[in-house]
């Protein structure tokens, strides 16, 4: 099955002219462990590299929240295992707090990193009230350390105007959505 849905998200990524799809490669817990959720993604996602050279999408792998994947050298081993430039890797950088330094990841993940969630994490809150807290945190007013992740990122030359897609909450008003901007923009010159 989920060979079948990455196949038909690749297909559809060609149909509106997208470049990548984003894929959560599996879940460790409830009966698969780390190995088998490994060595079963692996086996399918080489088998939906053919479509995704074919309709020119590639698939980018993201860090999540799911017991698989939670440090930097499993990352760039998963994708050197797979061994395709098809295959790179989507980095959350609020998402990686939780397990390291984002940092690290991209020093680590270097060219492999091809698209990029922007989303800022507070342990403060998540000790307060829970680890899905801490992502309430308003850009640069968590814990990332964004001067160092953007030097991270131009000194790898690994993002070189890529996507950075904004995951985080603007309020929902235009003040709200001014002040996201604003606070990108202070992002992306730090």
């Amino acid at each position: 099955k989920g060979l079948d849905g990455l196949k038909q998200t690749i297909r559809d990524a060609k149909r509106y002219g997208a470049t990548s799809i984003l894929l959560v490669p599996g879940t460790v817990g409830d009966g698969t462990s780390y190995e088998q959720c490994w060595q079963r993604s692996i086996e399918q996602i080489r088998r939906a590299i053919p479509l995704a050279e074919e309709c020119g999408s590639v698939i980018s792998i993201e860090n999540v929240w799911n017991s698989f994947i939670t440090k930097e050298d499993e990352a760039a081993r998963y994708l050197d295992e797979i061994n395709s430039p098809w295959v790179k890797w989507h980095f959350d950088v609020g998402n990686i707090i939780r397990y390291g330094d984002p940092i690290d990841w991209i020093k680590k993940l270097g060219k492999r990193i091809h698209r990029l969630h922007l989303k800022e994490y507070s342990r403060d809150l998540a000790m307060k009230k829970g680890h899905g807290a801490g992502f309430g945190a308003k850009f640069l007013e968590g814990a990332n350390n964004w001067p160092g992740i953007m030097k991270a990122l131009d000194d790898t030359g690994c993002y070189g105007g890529g996507w950075g897609i904004a995951e985080q909450d603007g309020g929902g008003s235009p003040e709200g959505l001014k002040d996201l901007a604003s606070r990108l923009d202070k992002i992306f010159a730090s």
